[in-house]
């Protein structure tokens, strides 16, 4: 238990299907996301209990053209049979921070995977994410993977730590 810190990668598909909006202006027009994302998270947090920790932090989310959204993320983290393997389940809500195409996008989700420990301090972990974005008139849904590792500020952190 402790402060950890949580680089993460990401890559998702589109599942949503919604229609064209016909650009016939000169000016930029809000358009339906693509049908990939990518982005990167920071999360930076405490783990309070072996079985739960909070974090938040930011994260930059590409969806189209001119869409580079950057949010304030918040993170609730519940980890099952903590130790080398931990499996973990992550709820994301994110409030856009920057100014874009659009204007007070957020998105919500979750994330599903495991974490392999490496050392007393690191641990590798990789998941599957799903997320619901509201950007601007579309409501595109995510579905992707996620990878990431995760240093911990306490030594004795993960089975590796005990001697």
């Amino acid at each position: 238990m402790g402060f950890y810190f949580n680089p993460s990668l990401n890559f998702g598909f589109n599942l949503n299907k919604e229609k064209e909006v016909i650009d016939n202006s000169q000016y930029i027009q809000p358009k339906t996301p693509n049908k990939i994302t990518y982005g990167v998270t920071a999360i930076g947090g405490y783990n309070f209990l072996p079985n739960f920790a909070i974090g938040s932090g930011f994260r930059y989310s590409f969806l189209e053209d001119n869409y580079h959204l950057v949010y304030w993320v918040v993170q609730p983290k519940f980890i099952f049979a903590p130790g080398d393997r931990p499996f973990y389940i992550d709820l994301n809500y994110g409030k856009q921070l920057n100014n874009s195409v659009v204007s007070d996008a957020e998105f919500w989700g979750a994330r599903l995977g495991i974490q392999v420990s490496y050392s007393k301090r690191l641990s590798q972990e990789g998941g599957i994410f799903f997320e619901g974005h509201k950007v601007g008139n579309a409501n595109p849904f995510f579905i992707g993977l996620s990878y990431g590792i995760t240093i911990f500020g306490n030594k004795n952190y993960t089975g590796y730590g005990e001697d």
